[in-house]
């Protein structure tokens, strides 16, 4: 493995680097909590709703980027097993470790302060973020070291998401329970769908363990079980959700399919964009397919068809 210069030193463009802020580009999946509850509760539809919103993200962000700090930090031992996250800030020493904890409860501080500015609950949802950030990486707990539990840990991050976007509309009410769990396990297919892209690519097994200890467990064979399962999981708790509430969705389900299909794909191309999913941008077909997909879905939370209620009536009396 090649020597990291060993005459780089603290910077700012270092300890900028560490707050990934082209990662804040996930915060996309806060915006579902809000379409949905504004198709529920459609008085939540006022002018303040885009100040709220812009707060919300903000917010949301400063969390995310708390965590990554953390991240970055806790995990510069190991990332000097990757040939390309070798060169990341921490482990090429271009971070003070003291001002970079100082920058993780900084950022936590201002996220959570602004999330008191929103409503309690929206507050509370962005505590449970951070907390899930401690839970993923620090030790002797470090969820990020163990199979699966990697993956179901680091996926919460997206029904907490869809939580901040329920909140940020102020609707009293919560999401119903198979939406928030549809939400974690797809979360969890296209996380497990990371991992196979990091394996394929560092192609060796020792260094593989070296750079993530799940990784001493996890084989492509165990990998693709788990995206599978996950994607069931996902679909089965969205089709208990339409049709208990919102069953003109259930038109969506082919672009739904698409959208996985088009991912799943990622998996197998060299550098593949889906170990860095701030990069999606630039794979057009899942782009197409995800926009697709939205627009559909959105259009069909707020569009009755009555005929659809018909076609599927119960044939068996409750």
């Amino acid at each position: 493995m090649p020597a990291v210069d060993a005459r780089t030193r603290p910077s700012l463009r270092g300890h900028l680097a560490i707050l990934r802020l082209g990662h804040w580009v996930k915060n996309v999946f806060v915006l579902p909590g809000v379409v949905v509850a504004a198709s529920i509760d459609r008085s939540c539809l006022k002018w303040d709703l885009a100040g709220l919103l812009v707060l919300g993200l903000l917010a949301t962000g400063l969390i995310a980027s708390s965590n990554y700090v953390l991240n970055a930090i806790l995990d510069a031992p190991f990332d000097r097993f990757h040939p390309v996250k070798r060169l990341r800030p921490v482990p090429s020493g271009a971070v003070s470790l003291p001002l970079a904890y100082a920058q993780w409860i900084a950022l936590m501080l201002a996220g959570a302060g602004l999330g008191l500015m929103i409503s309690m609950p929206f507050a509370a949802v962005m505590l449970a973020l951070w907390v899930m950030g401690c839970v993923y990486n620090v030790p002797p707990l470090r969820a990020k070291d163990v199979p699966y539990v990697d993956i179901l840990t680091e996926a919460v991050n997206n029904p907490l998401r869809m939580l901040a976007g329920w909140y940020l509309t102020r609707t009293p009410s919560v999401p119903t329970t198979s939406l928030l769990i549809s939400y974690w396990m797809i979360g969890c297919y296209f996380m497990a769908i990371k991992r196979l892209a990091e394996y394929r690519d560092l192609g060796d097994p020792a260094r593989s363990a070296a750079y993530r200890k799940s990784f001493a467990w996890y084989t492509e064979a165990r990998l693709l079980a788990a995206i599978v399962f996950f994607g069931s999981q996902a679909m089965l708790f969205f089709g208990a959700f339409i049709m208990r509430y919102r069953l003109e969705l259930v038109l969506a389900f082919p672009l739904i399919a698409w959208v996985m299909a088009a991912y799943l794909a990622l998996a197998f191309k060299p550098g593949s964009a889906a170990q860095e999913p701030e990069k999606l941008y630039r794979e057009p077909a899942l782009m197409v397919a995800v926009v697709c997909s939205a627009a559909l879905m959105t259009l069909l939370l707020f569009v009755d068809l009555p005929v659809l209620h018909r076609i599927f009536a119960p044939t068996v009396a409750p």
